[in-house]
């Protein structure tokens, strides 16, 4: 099964790198501290602690792998790529919101570094999906959980 391409912009990629560096070098020595420690208190067969930090080293061991995989199928977004005459990822759009009458402001990123609660959602979800390719003043149609939204794209920047 081929990988996907994960889009990232710059930002974001420093981010994972960053947060990957200190998985392998921090994380990994403080789950090796509490394994050791753990050990320490004797027989492991009964040892919730060393159970605690086993679980939790495989936890950091998933993700580490999954950064690692995420920065392997990378894809830079260029932000001199990206245009304004249409949405597309690394865009920041403004829409309004047919049926309430507000206003939001979304950054389209890849699925890697979205973040609704920041405005950054992802080009997959339903919002993004329908955002992308289209032109300001346009009106689209997204099903959510929720229902019906009517959108209205008001401006799309870099």
């Amino acid at each position: 099964m081929a990988e996907r391409d994960v889009f990232l912009t710059l930002e974001g990629l420093r981010k994972l790198e960053s947060e990957l560096e200190e998985l392998k070098t921090i994380g990994r020595k403080e789950v090796a501290g509490k394994i050791k420690q753990a050990l320490a208190f004797g027989d492991i067969s009964e040892n919730s602690e060393y159970d605690q930090a086993k679980n939790e080293q495989g936890q950091l061991e998933q993700r580490i792998a999954r950064l690692e995989k995420i920065l392997r199928n990378a894809r830079l977004i260029n932000e001199k790529d990206i245009t304004t005459d249409v949405v597309s990822i690394g865009s920041k759009v403004i829409v309004k919101d047919l049926e309430y009458d507000e206003e939001m402001e979304y950054i389209i990123v890849g699925s890697a570094e979205a973040d609704p609660y920041e405005g950054r959602i992802s080009n997959e979800s339903p919002v993004g999906n329908a955002l992308l390719g289209k032109e300001k003043d346009q009106i689209i149609e997204v099903h959510v959980p929720d229902g019906l939204i009517k959108y209205q794209i008001l401006s799309i920047t870099r």
